[in-house]
């Protein structure tokens, strides 16, 4: 199986399966001489963890992580850093019964016509739990721009829709996010969001949403202008995440009912703004011809319902027979609450990764 890796400079790659021993995760082009420990790798992880509340899946999983290599005395040390985490909570027998059965929205179907077999236990390499090794490469390329930023920026990720319920955004309040369960910036949603998500458990059915991942000071110039534009690679980040059916950078699709007057952020000479250049607005998402221009980052994901759900639902065999499917196990109602630490993890990778290659351009 190919395509396990992510990133040019900044790169990471990850094993292990759902039901397996373990996953884990190795991260090349980790600059040497940062300090990076594993309790701020776990505080990441830890915002991802299932089992945490009746609104996500009761899958107990610890995810206690273990540098393996990379990190002497508390600092990197230019060497790949390797990181595991072992699964202890896995229930292989709920998925028996589907065995010989491909789940609807599910990779089950062309796993085994790709493959020729599948590893049926909670999905294999498909499952979202691979996602955690990402947080980990995310707090990693945290510690990078840290390291080497002169200025205060953020990445920040927030869920703003559940359902047909969306938030506000001029309520957007980034301290918002950690202090609810759903880690949405809007605290006059959260109550909203709550009662769709438990309607869908309830019913024994599963909601989508959408996520907000916002990035704020970083420097114009990331990016390279043709195949590996900064956004383009934001959309390829983004869009790898486990049931993500949608990007949009900056205004996205609705750009297609604009015209150019409106959609163009005018630019004006500013002091007080970085490189002395303002902009009247922001419909670009921070990103222009593929470049960052200096204004934050803004990207968007869609995500769809959980397809792990206990209604009957019509399929096939595996010897192509018609037949019908309940998923039973731990599943969660709403992926979207545990996808906003990831989207945030993969949005740091990238703009760790753009940062090393203008570094090695430019610096």
């Amino acid at each position: 199986m190919a395509g396990n890796g992510f990133g040019e400079i900044f790169r990471f790659t990850t094993f292990g399966e759902s039901h397996g021993e373990a996953i884990g995760c190795i991260i090349e082009g980790v600059p040497s001489r940062i300090f990076l420990t594993t309790e701020e790798i776990q505080t990441a992880l830890n915002r991802r963890r299932p089992g945490q509340s009746d609104l996500t899946t009761q899958r107990q999983e610890k995810d206690q992580v273990q540098i393996l290599s990379g990190v002497f005395e508390g600092v990197t040390t230019g060497t790949p850093v390797a990181l595991l985490i072992k699964n202890e909570n896995a229930r292989s027998g709920d998925y028996t019964e589907i065995s010989k059965k491909y789940r609807p929205a599910h990779a089950d179907l062309p796993y085994d016509l790709k493959y020729g077999i599948r590893d049926y236990r909670g999905g294999g390499r498909a499952s979202a739990r691979e996602t955690a090794m990402r947080v980990t490469a995310g707090a990693v390329a945290v510690k990078v721009l840290e390291h080497f930023l002169k200025t205060s920026f953020e990445v920040k990720a927030g869920l703003i829709q559940v359902g047909p319920h969306k938030i506000n955004t001029d309520n957007w309040n980034t301290a918002e996010i950690d202090k609810n369960l759903l880690f949405c910036p809007d605290a006059s949603a959260v109550k909203i969001f709550t009662q769709e998500i438990e309607n869908a458990r309830a019913q024994r059915n599963s909601v989508g949403s959408a996520i907000e991942i916002r990035a704020l000071g970083f420097p114009a110039g990331l990016g390279e202008p043709v195949y590996d534009k900064l956004d383009a690679d934001i959309a390829k980040a983004l869009m790898s995440i486990n049931a993500v059916k949608g990007v949009e950078i900056g205004d996205g699709f609705s750009v297609a009912s604009s015209y150019g007057d409106k959609n163009a952020d005018q630019i004006f000479a500013d002091k007080n703004a970085p490189n002395g250049i303002g902009f009247s607005s922001n419909h670009a998402g921070g990103i222009l011809g593929g470049l960052s221009t200096g204004q934050p980052i803004i990207a968007r994901i869609a995500v769809k319902p959980t397809p792990s759900i206990a209604l009957p639902l019509k399929t096939v065999t595996t010897d192509k027979e018609n037949t019908e499917i309940t998923t039973n196990g731990r599943h969660d109602p709403c992926i979207g609450i545990r996808a906003v630490p990831v989207a945030e993890a993969m949005m740091a990778c990238v703009l760790a990764d753009h940062l090393l290659r203008y570094r090695a351009q430019y610096a």
